[in-house]
């Protein structure tokens, strides 16, 4: 079993050019780079991928579109350990057996969820909610970090989510 160590999952998000990011996600052993375009809500997407995880859900997924490669998220969640694989797929729409694993780890869950708020809000401190919508192309996601922040907290107290 793993510990909900802080250190166990960091994440960031850079906006690089007008909606294009630029995703890293890593742990203790590995990392993996990715990238995301504006022409789906990625940022809505993973916050509510990890927000249903935390709620309870054995399994849920998340896309970035990178125009014409793809990075999908697979969450699969089992009591309070989280098993993440991130594919890259050459088409957003192939099956997940026709993707590369570029990272994959298990982790607690609480750990999975503050390292995707911590993300957001570092995302929120740098560009701020008008200059994140001027780089990226879309309104800041704060109703969804918002939801996860309040789902992880209610788990972290024990309640039901």
């Amino acid at each position: 079993m793993t510990s909900p160590d802080d250190s166990d999952m960091r994440m960031t998000w850079t906006l690089d050019g007008h909606g294009w990011a630029d995703c890293t996600v890593e742990d203790r052993r590995a990392k993996a780079d990715l990238t995301a375009s504006y022409i789906t809500s990625a940022p809505e997407d993973l916050l509510t991928a990890v927000s249903r995880l935390v709620a309870g859900e054995s399994e849920t997924r998340a896309q970035f579109e990178a125009e014409p490669t793809a990075y999908r998220w697979i969450f699969y969640r089992q009591d309070d350990e989280v098993w993440i694989r991130i594919l890259e797929l050459e088409d957003g729409s192939d099956h997940d057996n026709k993707g590369t694993e570029i990272w994959t780890s298990q982790l607690h869950v609480d750990a999975v969820a503050r390292a995707v708020i911590r993300c957001f809000e570092e995302v929120a401190r740098t560009y701020g909610e008008s200059g994140y919508r001027g780089k990226w192309g879309e309104h800041y996601p704060r109703t969804e970090l918002e939801a996860l922040r309040r789902l992880g907290a209610a788990h972290q107290r024990g309640d039901d989510a």
